[in-house]
């Protein structure tokens, strides 16, 4: 289309190879981020669930029940103060992972 001074004004071209913009980048390394941290949570998790085990087992070998509501509210209540109400529910999912339904 003409513009002033006789010149073409032609749009952008958008390519599929365009470099990523700052936005961009910083997103993909906030979700590599994030990306690392879910591993490390998972892995916590995992090891948070062994250790559960051998608590149980032993507790059940020596007489005792195999879950401790004490020490259950004890964990809610931690969870509760660091991170909200989530923060119990957060809490309770781990329980439920690390002990199985009661």
């Amino acid at each position: 289309m003409p513009v002033r001074g006789g010149h073409e004004h032609q749009e952008p071209r958008m390519t599929t190879a365009t470099p990523h913009t700052e936005p961009e980048r910083t997103i993909d390394d906030a979700r590599e981020r994030i990306d690392a941290l879910d591993d490390r949570i998972i892995g916590l998790v995992q090891e948070r669930m062994a250790v559960s085990s051998v608590v149980q087992r032993t507790r059940i070998a020596s007489g005792g029940r195999r879950v401790s509501l004490s020490r259950e509210m004890e964990i809610l209540g931690r969870y509760r103060d660091a991170l909200g109400k989530p923060g119990t529910a957060l809490a309770m999912t781990l329980l439920e992972l690390c002990r199985g339904r009661i």
